[in-house]
């Protein structure tokens, strides 16, 4: 019985993926306030937000967010337990949630100065813990709604911007 135990727990064990990294960004043509601002008004998301098409909740370090995510393969999900993490003006937002060690994921934005007073977004997630590789996280198609939606906020904030100006 011992040996069987063994067997298993080192199959289990063997069998786990422990991080999905999730790597993006994208350059926006709008200076770091305009894009941080934008991107912080959650209500707005459904608006222009192809993956996350649902975020609610306050932007403050705590708060609970309730996210529903449309991923690129037709999966649409409720994704539980999130809170706010890090709110830095102008410069990150980060949303997770889980238990570390067990199940863990980390949603980062981070804002950097790039040349013409545009914009970087590094858009990132990783995903931690000892049941992460039984999850159903697959890397290329987070990565393609990630990309999804970088695309969208890029000409969402352009596009606003151009508004802005134009009054």
């Amino acid at each position: 019985m011992k040996i069987l135990l063994m067997v298993l727990i080192v199959f289990l064990f063997a069998g786990c993926t422990t991080h999905i990294p999730i790597r993006t960004e994208v350059i926006i043509d709008a200076p770091k306030e305009i894009v941080f601002a934008k991107l912080i008004e959650f209500e707005g998301y459904d608006k222009w937000n192809p993956y996350h098409v649902r975020v609610r909740g306050e932007p403050m370090i705590g708060s609970k967010l309730e996210i529903k995510v449309h991923r690129p393969d037709g999966k649409i999900i409720d994704v539980p337990a999130v809170h706010v993490l890090r709110l830095k003006d102008n410069q990150e937002l980060t949303w997770g949630g889980g238990i570390k060690g067990i199940f863990y994921g980390e949603h980062v934005f981070l804002l950097e100065d790039s040349d013409g007073g545009r914009t970087k977004m590094v858009h990132n997630e990783d995903f931690t813990g000892l049941f992460i590789g039984f999850a159903d996280l697959p890397p290329d198609v987070l990565t393609e709604g990630y990309r999804r939606m970088n695309l969208a906020f890029k000409i969402f904030v352009e596009t606003e911007g151009q508004k802005t100006n134009n009054n």
